[in-house]
């Protein structure tokens, strides 16, 4: 039992650290353009993800031509894709709408298992995948912003984009389900990291970050980077999967329940927004879904 208890912990930190991108790419897209702030990320957490495999005396798999085109794909889509729309996203969604969107995750997953792996779905799954959408439709689609033509589209741009997002990550599940030489989880995000600065690299240079003013947003930002790239990124692996090596995935998976508990929370706590009925209606909808999709 106390291994459990400490796998659920672990778990319990990783995921609440996942949560908490969603506030920090607030401050991130206030003052960086995502395509710097990605590069910038991965720059930081990639010699880390090297250090560590050097340590533990993890050696990098070998892969074929199509695993390796694979992984790319990988990396440009649940790293470069996921992060870009993210920071995009937040410059005009609020957190909290995000953080109900983020939660739908694994009901986006399976919905893409199926259509593209032909994974029978069960009711609950399928169950799943409708509150998720649900849950989506009431923080995106308000009748009474509709008619408000000041913030309705900036609030239906951003939140697409976190939606888009989350697709993005439902992408990179889907292609390491496709691969055919596993590969450990080390090594994996050492390769998404690296691939990613590579993929992300080129764009920034376009931005020209080094022309914008070195004020207190931009110093903000370059520390909400140094966050995403440390703790979520980096801590949040360590904790994942030292958590999940305790539990089955199931319990794993229920515990991602608390994405979208964790980023309106700090949403409200942190950035002092307000939360209205739309998400308190959202985030249980998403949390229902997660907990049948993971049963």
């Amino acid at each position: 039992m106390n291994a459990r208890y400490t796998g659920y912990t672990f778990c319990a930190l990783a995921m609440i650290g996942v949560g908490s991108t969603v506030v920090v790419s607030k401050a991130i897209a206030g003052g960086l353009p995502p395509f710097s702030a990605t590069a910038l990320r991965f720059a930081i957490a990639f010699p880390i993800f090297l250090a560590m495999m050097r340590v533990l005396k993890v050696r990098w798999p070998k892969l074929g031509a199509r695993d390796a085109l694979l992984v790319i794909a990988q990396a440009g889509a649940g790293s470069v894709g996921y992060t870009v729309c993210l920071i995009g996203g937040m410059r005009l969604a609020s957190a909290a709408d995000a953080g109900v969107i983020a939660g739908t995750l694994p009901a986006v997953s399976a919905a893409f298992a199926a259509l593209a792996l032909g994974e029978r779905l069960s009711r609950a799954l399928l169950a799943a995948i409708v509150l998720a959408t649900l849950g989506v439709i009431v923080c995106t689609v308000r009748v009474g912003e509709l008619a408000d033509a000041s913030g309705s589209g900036h609030s239906f741009v951003g939140n697409a984009l976190v939606f888009a997002a989350i697709v993005c990550e439902a992408l990179f599940i889907l292609l390491n389900r496709k691969l055919r030489t596993p590969v450990a989880a080390l090594p994996l995000s050492a390769l998404m990291s690296g691939i990613g600065f590579l993929v992300a690299i080129g764009p920034a240079f376009y931005e020209q970050p080094w022309l914008l003013p070195f004020d207190a947003v931009f110093v903000h930002a370059i520390a909400g980077v140094l966050y995403y790239a440390l703790v979520p990124t980096v801590v949040g692996f360590v904790l994942w999967y030292a958590g999940a090596a305790r539990l089955s995935g199931a319990e794993a998976g229920v515990v991602t329940a608390l994405v979208p508990v964790s980023a309106l929370v700090l949403a409200v706590g942190v950035l002092g927004e307000a939360v209205g009925g739309a998400q308190v209606v959202g985030v249980g909808c998403v949390l229902a879904a997660v907990v049948l999709a993971t049963r």
